[in-house]
Protein backbone atom coordinates (compact mmCIF):
# COMPACT_ATOMS: atom_id res chain seq x y z
CA UNK A 1 0.00 0.00 0.00
CA UNK A 2 1.72 3.62 -0.67
CA UNK A 3 2.48 5.74 2.16
CA UNK A 4 0.70 8.47 2.94
CA UNK A 5 1.62 11.89 1.50
CA UNK A 6 2.43 14.54 4.21
CA UNK A 7 2.57 18.43 4.08
CA UNK A 8 2.85 21.40 5.94
CA UNK A 9 1.45 24.88 5.03
CA UNK A 10 3.38 27.71 6.86
CA UNK A 11 1.39 31.30 6.44
CA UNK A 12 1.84 34.24 8.71
CA UNK A 13 0.31 37.31 6.83
CA UNK A 14 -3.10 38.17 4.47
CA UNK A 15 -1.32 37.52 1.62
CA UNK A 16 -0.61 33.62 2.68
CA UNK A 17 -3.64 32.84 3.61
CA UNK A 18 -5.49 34.23 0.45
CA UNK A 19 -2.60 32.17 -1.40
CA UNK A 20 -3.27 28.87 0.90
CA UNK A 21 -6.42 28.08 1.16
CA UNK A 22 -7.48 26.94 -2.61
CA UNK A 23 -4.15 24.60 -2.37
CA UNK A 24 -5.28 23.35 0.79
CA UNK A 25 -8.35 22.58 -0.93
CA UNK A 26 -6.43 20.95 -3.68
CA UNK A 27 -4.71 18.69 -2.07
CA UNK A 28 -7.30 17.48 0.13
CA UNK A 29 -9.18 16.28 -2.39
CA UNK A 30 -6.21 14.42 -3.30
CA UNK A 31 -6.08 13.13 -0.25
CA UNK A 32 -3.06 14.61 0.61
CA UNK A 33 -2.33 14.63 4.60
CA UNK A 34 -2.08 18.27 5.91
CA UNK A 35 -0.78 20.36 8.81
CA UNK A 36 -0.94 23.88 8.81
CA UNK A 37 1.36 26.42 10.66
CA UNK A 38 0.56 29.75 11.40
CA UNK A 39 2.91 32.04 12.50
CA UNK A 40 1.39 35.13 13.56
CA UNK A 41 2.59 37.16 11.97
CA UNK A 42 -0.53 39.12 11.64
CA UNK A 43 -2.38 38.74 15.05
CA UNK A 44 -5.17 40.58 15.77
CA UNK A 45 -8.47 39.61 14.31
CA UNK A 46 -9.03 41.51 10.80
CA UNK A 47 -5.47 40.94 9.42
CA UNK A 48 -5.82 36.88 10.44
CA UNK A 49 -8.71 35.42 12.03
CA UNK A 50 -11.13 37.12 9.81
CA UNK A 51 -9.18 35.75 6.60
CA UNK A 52 -9.24 32.47 8.06
CA UNK A 53 -13.14 32.67 8.65
CA UNK A 54 -13.61 34.50 4.83
CA UNK A 55 -11.57 31.70 3.40
CA UNK A 56 -12.78 28.84 5.30
CA UNK A 57 -9.04 27.74 5.93
CA UNK A 58 -8.34 25.17 8.70
CA UNK A 59 -7.59 25.58 12.23
CA UNK A 60 -4.10 26.00 12.74
CA UNK A 61 -2.05 22.66 14.20
CA UNK A 62 0.53 25.32 15.42
CA UNK A 63 -0.07 29.20 16.19
CA UNK A 64 3.51 30.34 16.81
CA UNK A 65 2.33 33.89 17.77
CA UNK A 66 5.04 35.82 17.20
CA UNK A 67 2.90 39.01 16.90
CA UNK A 68 4.34 42.39 16.66
CA UNK A 69 7.40 44.38 17.50
CA UNK A 70 10.40 44.76 15.05
CA UNK A 71 11.16 42.56 12.37
CA UNK A 72 14.31 41.68 14.38
CA UNK A 73 11.85 40.21 17.27
CA UNK A 74 9.64 38.20 14.42
CA UNK A 75 12.49 36.57 12.75
CA UNK A 76 14.60 35.47 15.94
CA UNK A 77 10.77 34.35 17.29
CA UNK A 78 10.44 32.27 14.56
CA UNK A 79 13.81 31.09 14.46
CA UNK A 80 13.11 29.78 17.55
CA UNK A 81 9.41 28.38 17.38
CA UNK A 82 9.36 27.04 13.83
CA UNK A 83 11.81 23.94 14.55
CA UNK A 84 10.14 22.38 17.30
CA UNK A 85 6.78 22.51 15.51
CA UNK A 86 8.06 21.39 12.06
CA UNK A 87 10.13 18.46 13.98
CA UNK A 88 6.23 17.14 15.53
CA UNK A 89 4.69 17.52 12.35
CA UNK A 90 7.46 15.84 10.19
CA UNK A 91 5.74 16.73 6.91
CA UNK A 92 7.69 15.15 3.41
CA UNK A 93 7.60 18.93 2.23
CA UNK A 94 6.99 22.21 3.52
CA UNK A 95 4.54 24.36 1.18
CA UNK A 96 5.58 28.42 1.60
CA UNK A 97 4.32 31.71 0.26
CA UNK A 98 5.22 34.60 -0.94
CA UNK A 99 7.92 36.74 0.50
CA UNK A 100 7.35 38.14 3.86
CA UNK A 101 9.27 36.91 6.66
CA UNK A 102 7.48 33.51 8.23
CA UNK A 103 8.14 32.33 4.44
CA UNK A 104 11.97 32.97 4.79
CA UNK A 105 12.90 32.18 7.95
CA UNK A 106 10.61 28.42 7.12
CA UNK A 107 12.61 28.15 4.37
CA UNK A 108 16.21 28.08 6.42
CA UNK A 109 15.06 26.12 8.71
CA UNK A 110 13.27 23.59 6.43
CA UNK A 111 16.70 23.44 4.55
CA UNK A 112 18.40 22.36 8.03
CA UNK A 113 15.87 19.79 8.90
CA UNK A 114 16.24 18.38 5.42
CA UNK A 115 12.59 19.13 4.53
CA UNK A 116 11.99 19.61 0.82
CA UNK A 117 11.08 22.97 0.36
CA UNK A 118 7.89 23.59 -2.46
CA UNK A 119 7.45 27.83 -2.93
CA UNK A 120 4.16 28.78 -4.12
CA UNK A 121 4.81 32.26 -5.80
CA UNK A 122 7.78 31.91 -7.09
CA UNK A 123 10.33 33.81 -8.99
CA UNK A 124 8.56 36.96 -8.93
CA UNK A 125 11.22 39.53 -8.64
CA UNK A 126 11.45 43.37 -8.44
CA UNK A 127 15.24 44.36 -8.97
CA UNK A 128 14.95 46.35 -5.78
CA UNK A 129 17.20 44.78 -2.72
CA UNK A 130 16.17 48.34 -0.54
CA UNK A 131 12.96 45.80 -0.10
CA UNK A 132 13.21 43.35 2.64
CA UNK A 133 10.32 40.92 -0.12
CA UNK A 134 12.97 40.81 -2.59
CA UNK A 135 15.86 39.53 -0.81
CA UNK A 136 12.78 37.18 1.13
CA UNK A 137 12.38 36.11 -1.95
CA UNK A 138 15.64 34.96 -3.31
CA UNK A 139 16.48 33.30 -0.17
CA UNK A 140 13.65 30.86 -0.44
CA UNK A 141 13.55 29.91 -3.82
CA UNK A 142 17.36 28.87 -3.27
CA UNK A 143 16.36 26.49 -1.07
CA UNK A 144 13.33 25.55 -2.75
CA UNK A 145 13.02 22.04 -4.43
CA UNK A 146 9.64 22.85 -6.76
CA UNK A 147 9.23 26.49 -7.33
CA UNK A 148 5.19 27.09 -8.86
CA UNK A 149 5.06 30.16 -10.57
CA UNK A 150 2.54 32.89 -11.62
CA UNK A 151 3.71 33.88 -14.64
CA UNK A 152 5.74 33.23 -17.48
CA UNK A 153 9.06 35.62 -16.58
CA UNK A 154 9.57 33.77 -13.56
CA UNK A 155 10.79 30.59 -15.49
CA UNK A 156 13.87 33.03 -16.87
CA UNK A 157 14.34 34.79 -12.93
CA UNK A 158 14.87 31.40 -11.73
CA UNK A 159 17.16 29.71 -13.88
CA UNK A 160 19.65 32.93 -13.90
CA UNK A 161 20.09 32.39 -10.55
CA UNK A 162 21.05 28.51 -10.31
CA UNK A 163 17.66 26.98 -10.30
CA UNK A 164 17.16 24.08 -12.75
CA UNK A 165 14.16 24.66 -15.14
CA UNK A 166 12.72 21.47 -14.83
CA UNK A 167 11.67 22.66 -10.98
CA UNK A 168 9.47 25.81 -12.03
CA UNK A 169 6.23 25.23 -12.79
CA UNK A 170 3.88 27.63 -14.17
CA UNK A 171 0.32 27.02 -12.59
CA UNK A 172 -1.31 30.66 -12.56
CA UNK A 173 -1.95 32.30 -9.50
CA UNK A 174 -3.78 30.32 -6.47
CA UNK A 175 -4.72 34.42 -5.17
CA UNK A 176 -6.98 34.43 -8.05
CA UNK A 177 -8.29 31.14 -7.45
CA UNK A 178 -9.68 32.47 -3.81
CA UNK A 179 -11.60 36.07 -5.64
CA UNK A 180 -13.47 33.26 -8.00
CA UNK A 181 -13.99 31.08 -5.11
CA UNK A 182 -15.50 34.29 -2.79
CA UNK A 183 -16.92 36.23 -5.48
CA UNK A 184 -20.89 35.06 -4.47
CA UNK A 185 -20.40 36.81 -0.74
CA UNK A 186 -19.31 40.13 -2.19
CA UNK A 187 -22.00 42.26 -0.59
CA UNK A 188 -20.95 45.54 -1.46
CA UNK A 189 -24.20 47.66 -0.21
CA UNK A 190 -23.24 46.20 3.24
CA UNK A 191 -20.29 47.37 3.29
CA UNK A 192 -21.43 50.54 1.73
CA UNK A 193 -23.74 51.42 4.26
CA UNK A 194 -21.53 50.45 6.56
CA UNK A 195 -18.64 52.91 5.67
CA UNK A 196 -20.99 55.53 4.33
CA UNK A 197 -19.55 55.59 0.77
CA UNK A 198 -21.09 57.26 -1.78
CA UNK A 199 -21.91 55.64 -5.42
CA UNK A 200 -17.74 56.82 -6.94
CA UNK A 201 -14.80 56.88 -4.71
CA UNK A 202 -11.67 55.28 -5.11
CA UNK A 203 -9.85 52.81 -2.99
CA UNK A 204 -6.35 53.56 -1.37
CA UNK A 205 -3.77 51.14 0.61
CA UNK A 206 -0.65 51.75 2.27
CA UNK A 207 1.70 49.91 4.21
CA UNK A 208 5.03 49.41 2.88
CA UNK A 209 8.05 51.36 4.68
CA UNK A 210 8.81 52.77 1.23
CA UNK A 211 6.24 54.80 1.51
CA UNK A 212 4.97 55.12 5.55
CA UNK A 213 8.55 55.06 7.38
CA UNK A 214 10.04 58.37 6.28
CA UNK A 215 8.16 61.18 7.55
CA UNK A 216 9.00 63.44 4.59
CA UNK A 217 7.93 60.80 2.24
CA UNK A 218 4.60 60.60 3.94
CA UNK A 219 4.50 64.43 3.93
CA UNK A 220 3.90 64.11 -0.22
CA UNK A 221 1.71 61.05 0.12
CA UNK A 222 -1.00 62.76 2.34
CA UNK A 223 -0.50 65.89 0.14
CA UNK A 224 -1.22 64.35 -2.90
CA UNK A 225 -4.45 62.23 -1.79
CA UNK A 226 -5.49 65.75 -0.57
CA UNK A 227 -5.31 66.53 -4.21
CA UNK A 228 -7.21 63.30 -5.30
CA UNK A 229 -9.55 63.74 -2.86
CA UNK A 230 -10.69 66.97 -4.18
CA UNK A 231 -11.79 64.86 -7.05
CA UNK A 232 -13.51 61.74 -5.69
CA UNK A 233 -14.09 60.00 -2.31
CA UNK A 234 -11.30 58.26 -1.18
CA UNK A 235 -11.45 55.08 1.49
CA UNK A 236 -9.22 54.15 3.03
CA UNK A 237 -8.67 50.85 5.16
CA UNK A 238 -5.94 51.90 7.54
CA UNK A 239 -3.33 49.44 8.19
CA UNK A 240 -1.45 49.55 11.48
CA UNK A 241 1.71 50.28 9.91
CA UNK A 242 2.10 53.95 8.89
CA UNK A 243 -1.33 54.82 10.97
CA UNK A 244 0.74 57.22 13.94
CA UNK A 245 3.29 58.97 10.28
CA UNK A 246 0.10 59.12 8.59
CA UNK A 247 -2.05 60.58 11.01
CA UNK A 248 1.22 63.01 12.42
CA UNK A 249 1.20 63.88 8.58
CA UNK A 250 -2.54 65.10 8.45
CA UNK A 251 -4.16 62.36 6.74
CA UNK A 252 -7.43 62.94 9.42
CA UNK A 253 -7.28 66.60 8.14
CA UNK A 254 -8.36 65.52 4.61
CA UNK A 255 -11.45 66.38 3.24
CA UNK A 256 -13.54 63.50 1.25
CA UNK A 257 -11.41 60.92 2.89
CA UNK A 258 -13.06 57.90 4.76
CA UNK A 259 -10.83 56.36 7.18
CA UNK A 260 -11.85 52.93 8.49
CA UNK A 261 -9.88 50.15 10.32
CA UNK A 262 -8.34 46.73 8.51
CA UNK A 263 -11.03 44.82 6.34
CA UNK A 264 -11.78 41.08 6.04
CA UNK A 265 -11.18 39.36 2.89
CA UNK A 266 -14.85 39.76 1.41
CA UNK A 267 -15.70 43.11 2.65
CA UNK A 268 -12.21 44.54 1.10
CA UNK A 269 -12.71 43.27 -2.65
CA UNK A 270 -16.90 44.04 -2.25
CA UNK A 271 -15.21 47.54 -1.92
CA UNK A 272 -12.77 47.36 -4.55
CA UNK A 273 -15.30 45.75 -6.84
CA UNK A 274 -17.12 48.91 -7.36
CA UNK A 275 -13.90 51.21 -7.13
CA UNK A 276 -13.36 53.59 -10.14
CA UNK A 277 -9.86 52.82 -9.07
CA UNK A 278 -7.43 51.59 -6.24
CA UNK A 279 -4.02 53.64 -4.93
CA UNK A 280 -2.04 51.01 -3.35
CA UNK A 281 2.05 49.83 -2.47
CA UNK A 282 0.41 46.07 -2.05
CA UNK A 283 1.58 43.10 -4.64
CA UNK A 284 -1.74 41.18 -4.17
CA UNK A 285 -4.23 43.95 -4.95
CA UNK A 286 -2.29 44.67 -8.41
CA UNK A 287 -3.24 41.06 -8.64
CA UNK A 288 -6.79 41.43 -7.46
CA UNK A 289 -7.20 44.33 -9.57
CA UNK A 290 -6.15 43.38 -12.63
CA UNK A 291 -8.86 40.39 -12.63
CA UNK A 292 -11.44 42.50 -11.20
CA UNK A 293 -11.32 45.35 -14.64
CA UNK A 294 -10.06 47.83 -11.79
CA UNK A 295 -7.08 50.57 -12.59
CA UNK A 296 -4.29 50.23 -10.27
CA UNK A 297 -2.10 52.96 -9.75
CA UNK A 298 0.93 51.71 -8.16
CA UNK A 299 2.42 53.97 -5.64
CA UNK A 300 6.22 52.62 -6.23
CA UNK A 301 9.25 52.75 -8.00
CA UNK A 302 8.86 48.84 -9.43
CA UNK A 303 7.17 45.88 -8.83
CA UNK A 304 7.94 42.32 -9.10
CA UNK A 305 4.20 41.44 -10.94
CA UNK A 306 5.37 43.13 -14.39
CA UNK A 307 2.61 41.15 -15.79
CA UNK A 308 -0.12 43.65 -14.16
CA UNK A 309 0.93 46.12 -16.07
CA UNK A 310 1.57 43.95 -19.49
CA UNK A 311 -1.24 42.50 -18.75
CA UNK A 312 -3.58 43.80 -16.52
CA UNK A 313 -4.63 47.43 -15.07
CA UNK A 314 -1.30 48.42 -13.13
CA UNK A 315 0.30 51.98 -13.43
CA UNK A 316 3.44 52.91 -11.30
CA UNK A 317 2.75 56.02 -10.11
CA UNK A 318 5.09 58.55 -8.26
CA UNK A 319 3.65 60.89 -5.18
CA UNK A 320 4.27 63.64 -7.47
CA UNK A 321 2.21 62.39 -10.65
CA UNK A 322 -0.63 60.28 -8.56
CA UNK A 323 -3.20 63.36 -8.56
CA UNK A 324 -2.72 63.87 -12.46
CA UNK A 325 -3.09 59.67 -12.95
CA UNK A 326 -6.44 60.29 -11.54
CA UNK A 327 -7.45 62.73 -13.18
CA UNK A 328 -6.66 60.51 -15.96
CA UNK A 329 -9.12 57.43 -14.44
CA UNK A 330 -11.73 59.42 -14.23
CA UNK A 331 -11.49 60.95 -17.53
CA UNK A 332 -11.64 57.63 -19.31
CA UNK A 333 -7.87 57.97 -20.14
CA UNK A 334 -7.01 53.84 -19.10
CA UNK A 335 -6.69 51.25 -20.85
CA UNK A 336 -8.04 47.91 -19.43
CA UNK A 337 -5.53 44.61 -20.06
CA UNK A 338 -5.99 40.92 -19.80
CA UNK A 339 -5.71 38.78 -17.34
CA UNK A 340 -3.45 36.39 -17.66
CA UNK A 341 -4.54 32.94 -19.20
CA UNK A 342 -3.80 30.54 -16.17
CA UNK A 343 -5.51 33.46 -14.02
CA UNK A 344 -8.62 31.53 -14.24
CA UNK A 345 -9.45 30.08 -10.83
CA UNK A 346 -7.87 26.95 -11.07
CA UNK A 347 -4.32 27.65 -10.24
CA UNK A 348 -4.60 25.33 -7.19
CA UNK A 349 -5.41 22.34 -8.90
CA UNK A 350 -2.69 22.24 -11.58
CA UNK A 351 -0.38 23.21 -8.32
CA UNK A 352 -1.68 20.20 -6.50
CA UNK A 353 -1.32 18.01 -9.55
CA UNK A 354 2.38 19.36 -9.47
CA UNK A 355 3.16 18.85 -6.24
CA UNK A 356 1.78 15.08 -5.39
CA UNK A 357 4.14 14.23 -8.46
CA UNK A 358 6.71 15.83 -6.94
CA UNK A 359 5.91 13.95 -3.85
CA UNK A 360 5.79 10.38 -5.26
CA UNK A 361 9.32 11.10 -7.06
CA UNK A 362 11.00 11.84 -4.01
CA UNK A 363 8.72 8.64 -2.14
CA UNK A 364 10.41 6.47 -5.28
CA UNK A 365 13.84 7.95 -5.06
Amino acid sequence: MPKELKVTHIVGARPNFVKAAPLVKALEAKGVSQSLIHTGQHYDDIMSDAFFRDLNMPTPDFNLQVGGGSQFDQLSKLMLGLPDALTALSPDALILYGDVNSTMVASIVANRLDIPVIHVEAGLRSGDMRMPEESNRKIVDMFAELHLTTSPEALENLVNEGANASSVHEIGNTMIDSLFASAHLFDFERIQAKLGVPEKFGVVTMHRGGNVDDPERVKEIVESLTKAAAMTTLVLPLHPRGRATLMDAGLDKVDNLVVCDPLGYTDFLSLVGKAQFVVTDSGGVQEETTVMGIPCLTLRPNTERPITITEGTNRLVTASTLSDEIAAVLAGDFEIKGPPVLWDGKAAVRGADVIVNFLNGKKES
